[in-house]
């Protein structure tokens, strides 16, 4: 064939299409079909080449080569091993350890694990920079996120003190030139998405800062550095893919001033924001999208969320369920199949875009503004995300944001007191803080605890 399939076809303007739009509105207002996003985008009816002075490049990450991972709290270490073994024969690829205790046997908990061909992430509750050194040992390929800042944001409190932590957190970084900033802390407390973006930056860019101040000014380090980015994908589909590539751009646009490794790992999991107690199967749906999401988006390592999670202990079914879930899209779905699937789409790009440029405006003011921990210290931070998290609970409180079995076609004979596990809502704890932490809360906790007392 010579000829292009649609060269027969004319070229339709932007112009066109609106007033074509119009037409068909009959009287209508047309400003009716524009929604304003959470981030104070409008979202347009339709996007076109028109709205680009250039069209957009094609990105270099390849969203066909994504890890899919099995995250496990090592309460027991041989069986926390025999489930890693598990995992890995059941599709897994990936395998994230949370390690409650220094006291761990490293050696124990790898064993019959080939940590060339599996992707090991160890996700300490404790700071130790012996044991990252012990653990090293093992293999130079495991991934070991430490982030003071996130357990400062978090608990309210350092470890032992600024001092201590950055001092420790240094020594880590010189030994595994990469760092991680966990940014779902702030999606899982109601931050939107421009704030998510901003603070994840500016988080970042603390440890650029102590970084450059210590002895790390040789170029090869800034070189091989890798960061790796811990993100919650929430339930906005085409934004949060957006989400994950503007991302992309903001840390490349900050590493640039550093002369730092343009290039970032991000580790995706969903939300646990918008998950819900009753009709919890409805769950499975909320993750197969949000993981489509990260995909989509570009995530290196996707690592799901059992349906049951926040009620029942670790089982065997949601864990399979779960894991499943992202098999069915790699291997059925061809998800492992196309590269960057949403270059080139309109909306997707326009969003992205705005994103990040909204997003580094809030950075650049922050960083005005003294930076991220002095904002965190005179509670800037968790005021604005306190802003956002309420005005996202008056939308689910109006109906405006639905949950299917919750605040819509609730299931009166849904019965779960006696299926509780685990206490599924915030759990307060008073005690003396050095910052007022970040609360993780779920939209359904009012509802799920009112119809929790009702129950017979």
């Amino acid at each position: 064939m010579t000829k292009s399939l649609f060269s027969e076809f004319n070229d339709v303007s932007a112009k066109q299409w609106k007033q074509k739009i119009q037409f068909d509105l009959q009287g209508a207002d047309y400003n009716q079909l524009i929604w304003k996003s959470n981030e104070g985008i409008d979202v347009k009816p339709f996007y076109h080449a028109d709205d680009f002075e250039a069209l957009p490049k094609i990105t270099d990450t390849k969203a066909s080569n994504w890890n899919i991972c099995q995250s496990i709290f090592v309460a027991h270490v041989e069986k926390s091993n025999t489930a890693a073994i598990n995992a890995i024969q059941r599709g897994a690829d990936s395998i994230q350890f949370v390690l409650p205790s220094i006291d761990i046997s490293v050696e124990e908990l790898l064993n019959n694990i080939d940590v060339t061909t599996v992707s090991v992430h160890f996700k300490p509750l404790f700071l130790s920079e012996e044991f990252v050194k012990k653990t090293l040992q093992f293999s130079k390929n495991i991934h070991i996120e430490t982030d003071v800042i996130r357990h400062l944001a978090k608990t309210g409190n350092w470890y032992k003190s600024l001092n201590h932590d950055f001092k420790q957190f240094e020594s880590i970084v010189k030994n595994t030139q990469s760092f991680s900033v966990d940014m779902s802390l702030y999606q899982n407390a109601g931050a939107n998405i421009v704030q998510q973006l901003a603070y994840g930056l500016a988080h970042a860019n603390e440890y650029l800062n102590q970084l450059h101040q210590k002895d790390f000014s040789e170029n090869e380090f800034w070189k091989e550095i890798e960061i790796k980015f811990n993100i919650s994908i929430g339930t906005n589909y085409f934004f949060e893919i957006a989400k994950l590539r503007a991302l992309r751009k903001l840390w490349q646009t900050l590493a640039v001033e550093y002369n730092a490794n343009p290039n970032c790992r991000i580790f995706a999991v969903p939300s646990k924001r918008n998950k819900t107690l009753y009709d919890n199967h409805n769950n499975m749906l909320r993750t197969t999208t949000e993981c489509m999401s990260a995909i989509l988006g570009g995530a290196n390592t996707i690592c799901n969320v059992p349906f049951d999670s926040m009620f029942k202990k670790t089982n065997i079914f949601s864990e399979r369920i779960a894991r499943n879930q992202l098999l069915i899209l790699r291997h059925e779905s061809y998800f492992n199949v196309v590269d960057n699937p949403a270059d080139g789409s309109y909306y997707i790009e326009t969003i992205t875009d705005q994103l990040a440029e909204k997003a580094l405006v809030l950075f650049k003011d922050i960083e005005s503004q003294g930076g991220f921990l002095k904002q965190l210290k005179n509670g800037t931070i968790q005021k604005k995300i306190k802003q956002s998290a309420t005005k996202e609970q008056e939308q689910f409180n109006n109906k405006e944001v639905i949950l299917v079995g919750t605040n819509k076609q609730q299931n009166p004979d849904d019965r779960m007191k006696s299926e509780l596990e685990l206490y599924p809502f915030v759990k307060t704890k008073p005690r003396k803080t050095l910052i007022e932490p970040i609360i993780e809360k779920r939209l359904a906790e009012s509802v799920e605890q009112n119809r929790l007392k009702k129950e017979q």
